[in-house]
């Protein structure tokens, strides 16, 4: 065995280190112990500050260690005058006085204009002690300005804080404030010293704020401090976004941070937390499925700090990054392949739910590893966007952001069965359809086609095309018989499924429904009704204007409804508009009910009333106007009411309730001057206003009018025909009474033709006494007229009386002459007729036989010659003799025309 011997001074030397090291181990554990059992953490004095004017004042405050005692901390000065103690003080502090300013001032027994003067200060707790801090300042210093204590320091919104204004000696104190709009009085300490006490009940507005003190000279100071806020976080929340590492956010409370001072930089975990954005930080972690556990965040500024926590297992708290890469890799007309992927390897393995977010509404899906689905259900040529967001499904947490928009476009289709309804109007069945929408076509319409026939008829169909963009159709149907229209869209696709309806036969003694009132309400109607057992497939309700163009529109239901709320921007106020409801049957649609109605109603314009007249009857008046077109009611008319005013501005009222009304009496008036204003009554009022004026008469004023007026106009007449006359006599009485013409006889001789007058005669009509009978001869007649001595004689005839008027015919009788010598004829020329003929005008008695014959011109034309004169004939009936024994028997007398006598030229002249 060997034995290890060392020196014997090594050995003591050792042993003396390790009791040295013992020792130190014990007075550092009794301290600490003694320090943390009476709650000293080096609790001293801090912010030291020594001043003199005519005085000596020293101000400080605790330091932060400071807060952990719970009992009165005792603070030592001692007050050095050329290095010699003068003077020791105690301060006690209480723990609510903890963390202000403290101050203590000397005067009595300073020489301020000498030596330098010197202040330690240190606090005692529990005799413990803290290091002496000392200020001092040399002698022989004055102020000039008053000077302010504390200065350009920062102070949390809520405190408490007293400021110090020192003046020189030589001023007197005016006033002493903070600029914060508040004005709290002021403490005199002495004569050089005031104290102003503030709370601090507002944030500093972007630099600082002023306490300023002023004396009576106008000498004034101030000092700069700043009010504010220590981080204003609240709502910490944790959570995973790469399953690597911990993601924070919080809530920051901006108004409240002051732009000059932005808090420190965050830690989470007592660690730096990477800043993502204000209010997020991020963390990198080893593992997150650890569990739930505490996550805490601190953040400090100069006013103080802040710590929030918040306790998560971070694998359940996954927040997924939105997927990427979107696209649609196969289209067709009602679906498309959707695929993405996921932003993040390790998103693989968990189970996720997916939600898609396209046009028309949102899907869902779920799977793990999630990265394609197919979207069904799609419209046919039709323009999609699509995006989607993923989360986790087990432990769901939060949807991912939006990916970003995939843009794609289904292919087309046949168009979608058509909307038809029918419009029956007099002789025309009007077959209507509402225009497919976008959605609805599937492509651009190329035509419509429309095929009808009889219900009894299978295969005599007729059929045609409407323009595109058409949607009514107008036929002319049997109206007794039920026809079967079938409507289709084509496009470029095809056909659209066939929309069918049957049009009902009208039938005189079928089914009638009555009109009833509808009100409209929020611009629209409610339409209520009964169920009914014939509505086997539902109700159609369609309405339109009740007058004037309009378009048809309509609405179907299913059969367990029983209201419905229609409503058309086309609807306008003060039109009426008539609803119809309808049931949908295997066969013909059966109307059940028909109302009429207004949307709102508005008041009628003035001169509704047209051709508005009166007419008096006794005392009565009855005011009547045209009837009411319902273009012109914009609103129901509930009846009418009649307005008489006289001259005294006296109004009475007649009133009927009868809408269909065309006239109104206004009885037992008064007689005078009236004015009738004529008003519709409706559910806004009375409106339409129309009004004429009359005067009303006595019965016996009207009777002697009625007299009056004829005769006046009579009289009137009259004497106007009597002026006329008189001025135009002479012309009517030429028109009238023209001149007589004198009797002329034409005779033919050997010379011609001669005229010869009557009155060249010696002797007078007067004074023949005899009358001639003309008796014909029985000789034979040449050329057909009555001839003796070739000589023609023919009579003209004006009888007695007025000229103008047509001579009488008499009854024939046999012409016969009866000649009888008269003396006063004695001695007169011998007629080369052989006797005397009396004047035919005068009173000759001749029976009228055959005309002449056209055969003998100069006759025509010597007749035409005296027709012609002055327009004037005498005569309109001429008979001349005409014996034809071709065509009568010369037994028979012959016959005779009345002319003037024509008598042949005598001979001797």
């Amino acid at each position: 065995m060997v034995k290890a011997h060392f020196p014997r001074g090594l050995t003591h030397w050792i042993m003396m280190m390790i009791w040295l090291v013992l020792l130190s181990l014990f007075c550092k554990s009794t301290q600490e112990e003694n320090s943390q059992e009476h709650g000293y953490l080096n609790c001293g004095p801090q912010n030291v500050t020594l001043l003199h004017s005519g005085q000596m004042i020293l101000l400080w405050e605790d330091q932060p260690s400071c807060s952990a005692v719970r009992d009165v901390l005792i603070y030592e000065l001692v007050v050095f005058r050329a290095g010699q103690q003068v003077n020791y003080d105690e301060v006690a502090v209480t723990p609510d006085q903890i963390e202000s300013t403290h101050y203590r001032i000397w005067t009595s027994f300073l020489d301020l204009e000498g030596a330098s003067n010197s202040v330690r200060l240190r606090s005692r707790y529990n005799n413990h002690t803290s290091p002496w801090k000392e200020q001092t300042f040399p002698g022989k210093q004055t102020l000039k300005v008053p000077e302010i204590f504390p200065k350009d320091k920062w102070f949390m919104v809520g405190s408490t804080v007293t400021f110090y204004c020192i003046l020189p000696s030589t001023e007197a104190f005016s006033t002493m404030y903070l600029n914060t709009g508040e004005q709290p009085s002021t403490t005199k300490i002495n004569n050089q010293t005031y104290a102003l006490t503030v709370y601090l009940n507002r944030a500093s507005k972007n630099t600082c704020d002023h306490v300023k003190c002023e004396t009576k000279t106008n000498n004034n100071n101030g000092a700069c401090v700043y009010i504010g806020y220590p981080p204003h976080y609240r709502d910490l929340q944790c959570e995973t976004r790469d399953l690597k590492s911990v993601e924070c956010q919080w809530t920051v409370r901006g108004d409240t941070d002051l732009p000059f001072k932005e808090p420190k930089a965050p830690q989470l975990l007592g660690s730096p937390c990477l800043m993502l954005s204000k209010g997020r930080c991020s963390q990198k972690v080893e593992k997150v499925d650890v569990g739930e556990r505490n996550w805490t965040l601190t953040a400090q500024n100069e006013f103080g700090m802040v710590e929030l926590s918040d306790t998560a297992d971070l694998s359940k708290r996954v927040h997924m990054f939105a997927p990427n890469g979107v696209k649609v890799s196969t289209v067709n007309a009602r679906s498309v392949t959707l695929q993405w992927n996921l932003a993040k390897p390790q998103y693989n393995n968990l189970n996720i739910t997916c939600q898609v977010r396209m046009s028309f509404g949102e899907i869902s899906i779920i799977g793990i590893g999630l990265n394609s689905t197919v979207l069904n259900d799609l419209i046919p040529n039709w323009t999609y966007n699509a995006t989607l967001r993923c989360g986790s499904t087990q432990h769901f947490w939060k949807w991912s952001e939006w990916s970003k928009k995939v843009f794609f476009r289904t292919y087309g289709e046949v168009p979608d069965a058509l909307d038809v309804w029918m419009h029956m109007e007099g002789n025309h069945t009007k077959i209507i359809w509402k225009m497919p929408q976008a959605k609805q076509s599937h492509g651009h319409i190329e035509h419509y086609e429309v095929t009808w026939r009889k219900t009894t008829e299978n295969h005599n169909q007729n059929s045609t095309k409407v323009a595109f963009n058409k949607q009514s159709l107008s036929l002319s149907l049997t109206r007794t018989k039920e026809y079967i229209v079938t409507v289709t869209a084509r496009n470029i696709n095809g056909s659209s499924p066939p929309s069918t309806i049957t049009i009902p036969s009208l039938n005189p003694a079928g089914h009638r429904v009555k009109t009833s009132r509808i009100i409209g309400s929020n611009g629209g109607f409610n339409f209520s009704w009964s169920a009914s057992p014939a509505a086997s497939c539902g109700y159609i309700v369609d309405w339109c204007p009740t007058s004037g163009n309009h378009t048809e529109d309509w609405l179907k239901l299913p059969p367990n409804e029983t209201y419905a709320k229609v409503f058309s921007r086309n609807f306008t106020d003060g039109r009426r508009y008539s609803l119809s409801l309808y049931a949908c049957t295997q066969g013909a649609p059966l109307l059940l009910e028909r109302r009429e109605g207004y949307v709102t109603e508005k008041s009628i314009k003035e001169g509704l009333f047209k051709s508005m007249k009166g007419k008096q009857q006794d005392s009565n008046f009855e005011v009547s106007w045209d009837l009411i077109s319902l273009a012109e009611q914009t609103a129901f008319i509930q009846g009418y009411v009649l307005y008489c005013s006289d001259n005294n501005n006296s109004v009475i009222s007649f009133s009927t309730d009868d809408p269909a009304a065309t006239s109104l009496k206004a009885r037992n008036l008064k007689m005078g001057f009236y004015k009738f204003t004529m008003k519709a009554q409706t559910a806004v009022g009375e409106c339409g206003a129309t009004f004429i004026t009359a005067i009303l008469n006595s019965p016996t004023d009207n009777l002697i009018g009625a007299v009056l007026i004829p005769l006046l106009t009579i009289f009137g007449l009259l004497s106007l025909t009597i002026m006329l006359c008189f001025r135009h006599w002479a012309c009517i009485k030429q028109k009238v009474f023209p001149p007589i013409p004198k009797p002329m006889l034409t005779s033919m001789g050997e010379h011609g033709c001669h005229l010869l007058h009557v009155d060249q005669c010696h002797h007078s009509e007067v004074h023949i006494m005899d009358v001639l009978e003309l008796q014909c001869s029985e000789e034979t007649p040449t050329n057909g007229y009555v001839c003796k001595e070739n000589i023609l004689f023919v009579f003209a005839n004006t009888p007695k009386g007025y000229y103008n008027q047509p001579q009488k015919k008499y009854p024939p009788e046999p012409l016969t002459t009866t000649t009888t010598e008269l003396p006063s004829l004695k001695g007169l020329p011998s007629s080369p007729f052989g006797s005397v003929f009396s004047n035919p005008t005068y009173n000759l008695n001749i029976k009228p036989g055959d005309q002449l014959s056209s055969s003998f011109p100069e006759l025509q034309e010597r007749k035409s010659l005296q027709r012609s004169m002055d327009g004037y004939q005498p005569q309109d009936l001429t008979e001349t003799f005409n014996i034809n024994p071709t065509e009568e028997d010369p037994g028979k007398p012959m016959s005779c025309v009345f002319t003037y006598v024509l008598l042949p030229q005598s001979l001797s002249k």
